[in-house]
């Protein structure tokens, strides 16, 4: 593998925990805060994914409501607008991992990135909330060109910030799927498999697989 001179973060399930939120979900709905989260999450994706196909592009904050909403009736909750912004603020404060800023810590001698399907709307707070956005030098949204991952054009558009070659990026997801579109724009991917999951049939394996982020910095992985 070519010398890395850039590392971009995926941000919710590599460097954010997004089952965090079902504590605030379990708060206004007990005993369904799990169940609701992990519907709301696949929902989210769902959404996204459907959107770009129909060209039909909503930012991810407006996604992520109508995830929620939802998620909400399916499980036959009554809420009321206040509830929902309760919880998508409950969003901007999800819990980092706790390697996570170790890790950046331990690489500054890269450019490192963030790039994500959430708009800075989102971003902003949740890398501020925790303490995070000192560490990048840039944060990358899919909101300024409108194309979500795992869009090549999305990927494209990254590389154009970042101002390097495709070749000396080295792009981490949580998402299979994420990893898989990279991949297939030509970065070089490592998957943050932290569940275990097997490789998904989409024609292009990661370079690298680890169970959490300390993988990066362990065994001279760069």
């Amino acid at each position: 593998m070519a010398e890395m001179k850039a590392i971009v973060f995926d941000v919710y399930g590599t460097l954010f925990d997004v089952q965090s939120v079902q504590e605030a979900c379990e708060q206004q709905f007990p005993e369904k805060g799990e169940s609701i989260s992990s519907l709301w999450r696949s929902k989210q994706l769902e959404y996204a994914f459907l959107r770009q196909l129909m060209g039909q592009y909503e930012p991810f904050n407006d996604v992520t409501r109508d995830a929620l909403r939802y998620a909400l009736e399916t499980h036959e909750c009554k809420y009321k607008d206040e509830i929902i912004q309760k919880l998508m603020d409950a969003y901007n404060q999800l819990r980092p991992y706790e390697e996570t800023e170790e890790v950046l810590q331990q690489v500054q001698d890269k450019k490192l990135a963030v790039f994500s399907n959430g708009p800075d709307g989102m971003l902003d707070p949740l890398l501020r909330n925790a303490d995070l956005a000192q560490y990048f030098d840039a944060i990358v949204s899919v909101d300024e060109i409108k194309q979500y991952k795992p869009a090549t054009a999305s990927y494209a558009y990254l590389l154009k910030q970042l101002d390097v070659k495709r070749e000396e990026v080295l792009f981490l997801s949580s998402n299979s799927w994420d990893i898989a579109g990279a991949a297939n724009f030509g970065f070089h991917t490592a998957w943050i498999n932290r569940k275990g999951a097997p490789a998904e049939r989409l024609g292009h394996n990661p370079d690298k697989e680890y169970e959490n982020l300390k993988g990066l910095i362990e065994k001279n992985n760069l």
